[in-house]
């Protein structure tokens, strides 16, 4: 007997697509619990084996992380990223680093040809945000705001492609940057990036690369051979100087 395709009901199908877009918008953050299931049977309206259905479905994804006992997480904002989080989570500490340094630094150096005003006044606000979540002392809401500056100096190369791809490897970068970072803000730790958004208002493409490029390698020493307190603030044959993303 041939094979035949089986066809998900469309209101699986419906419940899936609204579930991938409370994650896809924010309204469910990467690190949040969703909703149990008892609770979006209620808000959606749909039978208990339709929600079991739709999050099994996120979660081979891999949008959602079923932890028993604990609940449901979300661990991507898109398939895509779901994919690389899972193939590149054990990768080795300095071949990520390498990865976004490259990432960064060309997207740095298109950024300060391409950047419009209004990509400016982005930095600038995203700026003015990572310090007031440096200042505040909540190690997640920095971790959270570095990684949003980043991004918006690589969206602001305005090459689609790269953004996407950047995008897609946020939540695997973010992982990285939450152990660099660690569960305490040190002071010693901290790293100026003003230096990089001038650079990309001035127009200055290398000093732009350069800096987008020694951010990502700061810690690296620290991820190849691991110590108790985040980045070491000595230089030393793999580092720069200390980081805080």
């Amino acid at each position: 007997m041939a094979l035949t395709s089986p066809r998900r009901s469309a209101l699986a199908d419906q419940v899936i697509a609204q579930l991938r877009n409370q994650i896809t918008s924010g309204e469910w953050p990467v690190g949040s619990r969703i909703p149990t299931e008892p609770e979006l049977v209620e808000q959606l309206g749909v039978a208990r084996n339709t929600v079991r259905e739709a999050v099994r479905a996120l979660a081979h994804n891999g949008l959602l992380d079923i932890r028993q006992g604990s609940g449901t997480y979300v661990v991507a904002t898109s398939e895509l990223a779901g994919v690389m989080h899972r193939r590149f989570a054990a990768a080795d500490p300095r071949h990520i680093a390498e990865l976004r340094s490259t990432l960064e630094s060309s997207a740095a150096r298109l950024a300060a040809v391409r950047r419009t005003e209004r990509d400016l006044r982005q930095l600038d606000t995203l700026m003015a945000r990572r310090e007031e979540a440096w200042a505040s002392g909540d190690a997640e809401a920095f971790v959270a705001a570095d990684a949003t500056l980043h991004l918006a100096v690589v969206a602001a190369s305005h090459n689609d492609v790269l953004t996407e791809l950047y995008a897609d490897l946020g939540d695997l970068l973010r992982d990285y940057l939450r152990g660099d970072v660690g569960p305490e803000l040190r002071p010693e730790n901290h790293m100026d990036h003003a230096r990089l958004v001038e650079a990309i208002r001035a127009g200055d493409a290398e000093t732009a690369a350069a800096e987008a490029a020694s951010h990502a390698l700061n810690c690296l020493a620290d991820r190849v051979q691991p110590s108790s307190h985040g980045c070491r603030t000595t230089p030393g044959p793999l580092t720069a100087g200390p980081d805080g993303g």
